[in-house]
């Protein structure tokens, strides 16, 4: 056989082997098509042209910043964990928090909310992204932070909490039904 003959027949081998992982993990297969149909409908009809930033922060309001994003972040990684121990398969539980990427873009992160239809909007306005993305924004730029505080503390928190609850409750139930 030629190169040209192994590399096709390789190719072939490696084709078949993708489409038969393909149909045992369906969920890998929407993800991989759909993110990207997901990303352009958001860059071109949500953020349009309004992309840009410039900090005046001083160190006491980038620290500020930190620990919001710190808590935040603490947050997201309680329901991550809770959401994998909720999975059946290591598929679904890497693929369940996928919702998490999306949600920042629907928010008041690329663009203001009034400038998005009603109801995008009003989910966009209640949604824990918008107040934490308006809350490190108003540090970061010395714009108003008003409640956005206060509810990014809160939903944060919340969201711990409830993870945290939910994450021990699935590990115990999960523990107790293993054998020893």
């Amino acid at each position: 056989m030629t190169s040209l003959a192994y590399t096709v027949a390789d190719s072939a081998t490696m084709l078949r082997r993708n489409l038969k992982h393909q149909l045992r993990y369906p969920s890998l297969t929407l993800m991989l098509a759909g993110m990207p149909i997901v990303f352009l409908l958001l860059f071109v009809y949500i953020f349009g042209g309004q992309l840009g930033f410039r900090s005046h922060a001083n160190a006491l309001e980038w620290l500020a910043v930190a620990g919001m994003l710190a808590l935040f972040a603490f947050a997201l990684i309680w329901l991550s964990a809770a959401l994998g121990l909720a999975a059946k398969s290591v598929e679904t539980a890497s693929n369940t928090p996928m919702f998490l990427t999306l949600l920042p873009f629907l928010s008041s992160a690329f663009v203001a909310t009034a400038t998005m239809p009603a109801g995008l909007r009003q989910f966009a306005e209640y949604e824990p992204f918008t107040p934490v993305t308006q809350t490190v924004r108003g540090l970061l730029t010395g714009g108003p932070i008003g409640t956005n505080a206060i509810a990014a503390i809160a939903w944060s928190a919340g969201i711990a909490l409830a993870s945290y609850l939910w994450a021990v409750r699935l590990y115990n139930r999960r523990r107790a039904a293993t054998p020893s």
